[in-house]
């Protein structure tokens, strides 16, 4: 009875809302029947099975595989236990467990691979229940040593996916597909944030000399295109050094990633920073706090929380971005679709490669936004 009250409220309640109710839901019906009937009739998916693995690891060393479920164990547990520590209100009951096993199950069935990258993906599965029960029920042990936990990975991470010290040397020309685009983001998303937190406190700063050089960098980065700044972190960077000194290819595009990221994102937390009444600043000085225990302890928890969302969209953003690293050699997830649509038995097959890669994309930015939407409503409750 709700339902139909609601549907006359909302689509019928005119009749010129019903005739546009009618035709679109017309369009809308014959929209995905198109949709449906290429996906399955027209679209050859064996461009995507076929190449699933350049998708995911590109050119990686296939007997080093292993390396790589490594790393991906390694990260997804510690996002199961940020994901408990940040969400330890929320019960896991049987329901979750057995919806999370269904998808598991659905994948391993669905995906084209051997038995050992089945094992590795089941093991993977299986560790982010843990992960999540440890951070839930530990939340007030674990959470304090969280960043330094994830910060401490990352060396390990390249270790593995780079070698040396023991592990075969992986050349980062053979970094590719989605491995790539994780881990440039990854790694622009981790560094960009704590300098543009910095910048955001340099802009409101009572010191001229460190206010001004905010003020220019900011400016002057965000009137530059992203793709101007990756190519002068290509072209010029290696200028500042001995000629000696080569920088890897890898590390100039993070240099170009973090430096565009960390300006949009002092602008986010800048607009946090002035949300913060002055009187709670002035009470803490009260209590007698000096500037920085003010900053930290009362001023910066309460300007991120009202930028969750701001600072999520430009992780996001930051994320897509990564997909510009192709036109500076880069083979990333959307450079490797060029390799592929350019093998001779799959030439054509556009729609097939970028609805599969625009899946992918969709799938980690609403990721990160049901999360963050999450994370904000609890932090209000």
């Amino acid at each position: 009875m709700i339902k139909l009250t609601w549907l006359h409220k909302n689509l019928f309640s005119t009749w010129y809302n019903s005739l546009l109710t009618v035709i679109c839901s017309a369009l809308l019906l014959w929209l995905v029947q198109g949709i449906v009937i290429w996906a399955t009739t027209k679209a050859q998916w064996a461009v995507v099975q076929v190449n699933l693995r350049l998708f995911l690891v590109g050119r990686f060393p296939q007997t080093e595989y292993w390396r790589v479920w490594i790393v991906l164990a390694i990260a997804s547990t510690l996002g199961a236990v940020t994901a408990g520590v940040f969400f330890h209100q929320q019960k896991l009951t049987w329901r979750k467990v057995g919806l999370f096993a269904f998808i598991v199950g659905l994948l391993l069935i669905l995906f084209p691979l051997d038995l050992s990258s089945r094992l590795w993906l089941l093991l993977t599965a299986i560790l982010l229940i843990p992960g999540f029960i440890l951070g839930s029920k530990l939340t007030n042990l674990v959470a304090p040593w969280l960043s330094l936990i994830w910060l401490l990975s990352f060396p390990i991470i390249l270790w593995l996916i780079g070698g040396n010290f023991g592990l075969r040397p992986v050349s980062s020309n053979l970094w590719n597909g989605l491995l790539l685009t994780l881990l440039m983001a990854a790694i622009s998303i981790v560094l960009s944030f704590p300098i543009g937190v910095l910048l955001a406190l340099g802009r409101t700063s009572n010191l001229p000399v460190v206010r001004w050089f905010s003020i220019l960098y900011i400016e002057i980065i965000r009137g530059v295109p992203l793709i101007g700044i990756l190519f002068l972190a290509q072209v010029m960077l290696p200028l500042f050094f001995a000629a000696d000194v080569r920088l890897d290819r890898v590390l100039r595009a993070i240099a170009g990633l973090v430096l565009f990221s960390a300006a949009y994102m002092a602008e986010n937390v800048r607009g946090g920073l002035q949300a913060v009444s002055r009187g709670q600043v002035e009470a803490a000085k009260a209590l007698g706090l000096n500037t920085f225990f003010v900053v930290l302890l009362i001023v910066l928890p309460q300007a991120l929380r009202a930028v969750i969302p701001a600072v999520v969209g430009q992780f996001i953003g930051l994320f897509k971005d990564t997909s510009l690293l192709s036109l500076v050699g880069l083979v990333e997830l959307t450079g490797i679709a060029r390799s592929i649509l350019a093998q001779p038995q799959f030439i054509g097959r556009y729609a097939e490669v970028y609805l599969f890669i625009g899946l992918i994309y969709w799938l980690f930015c609403y990721s990160m936004s049901l999360a963050s939407r999450r994370l904000e409503r609890q932090l209000n409750n």
